[in-house]
């Protein structure tokens, strides 16, 4: 038995609803793009030389990889993760964003890494550029100060977290965060409501309940426990970072586009492209200070 082509397009067309409505809500002109070379130093923050010899023949993946677990050495306060999306590279492929749902298991309506898209040109010559927005990671995070429980909260590290069991849902970092780089858990499943004459389908599935490790706890989602009805956002896969692993979308990046380090380390290869090149940070006129860097 197996389920009718009437059902496989439903629940089809349920996936890219939620990805829809995940997108929607981040609208092109809320983006203001300022230009600017930065220092390595600039960055501030105590500053170790790296002894770490690393090939530069080999994929920038494994030079990153390299990078990641000398920091790993450092104490915590001493690193500073900054991400750096190469947008002239980013081909639109969404293996960032799959990827991202997959590794945190991600619900309808929850998206951590959306890849906004922005027609350019006058027909016939038109073309698509690609924007991926993750968390921002800001210096200065708007959303941690309206949290009336401090459950989200800047790290020694600079990464953005929030707690779980802490959380109320009240959705107030949600409307601070001028981004829309947080989405709320609304305990929907991608099973729910689809027609099956065949009974296949009886409630959710497997891979959908199944435990995932942000923050480095396993997590559920079951009935009206955390966190479901919490708020959710991107933390750089801070549960991969800290054993030695690159953030899912930067190992899944086909087009190399996404580059993840320390920028507390001069010699990083983050640190290396961003002196090299003219960066932006999107609405700097917000001086939230981004710790997730473009070049265009």
């Amino acid at each position: 038995m197996s389920l009718s082509r009437r059902d496989i397009i439903r629940a089809g067309v349920l996936v890219g609803a939620a990805f829809a409505t995940a997108l929607t809500g981040v609208l092109k002109d809320r983006f203001a793009f300022k230009s600017r070379k930065k220092s390595v130093r600039e960055f501030n923050g105590k500053v170790d030389e790296p002894s770490l010899k690393i090939n530069e023949d080999s994929d920038i993946i494994l030079q990153m990889q390299s990078e990641l677990k000398y920091s790993l050495q450092k104490p915590l306060e001493e690193r500073k993760w900054g991400m750096l999306i190469d947008l002239r590279k980013c081909v639109g492929c969404y293996a960032c964003t799959v990827g991202c749902i997959s590794e945190n298991k991600l619900p309808p309506g929850v998206v951590y890494r959306p890849v906004l898209s922005e027609e350019t040109g006058k027909f016939p010559n038109t073309r698509l550029k690609f924007t991926p927005r993750p968390c921002m990671q800001c210096e200065r995070p708007t959303c941690t100060s309206v949290c009336p429980v401090k459950a989200t909260y800047k790290r020694a590290d600079g990464v953005v977290v929030i707690d779980y069991n802490q959380c109320i849902g009240c959705r107030y970092c949600l409307t601070a965060c001028p981004y829309g780089a947080r989405t709320s858990d609304f305990g929907e499943f991608y099973t729910n409501n689809i027609a099956d004459n065949n009974n296949l389908l009886k409630g959710n599935q497997k891979y959908e309940s199944g435990p995932f490790f942000e923050y480095h706890k396993e997590q559920k989602r079951k009935g009206h426990s955390s966190p479901i009805g919490n708020a959710r956002k991107c933390h750089f896969c801070i549960h991969r970072v800290e054993r030695g692993l690159l953030p899912v979308c930067v190992t899944t990046c086909i087009g190399r586009a996404t580059i993840f380090g320390d920028l507390n380390n001069p010699n990083s290869t983050i640190n290396k492209i961003i002196s090299k090149n003219d960066v932006i940070t999107l609405l700097p006129h917000k001086n939230t200070h981004p710790k997730v860097f473009y070049i265009l």
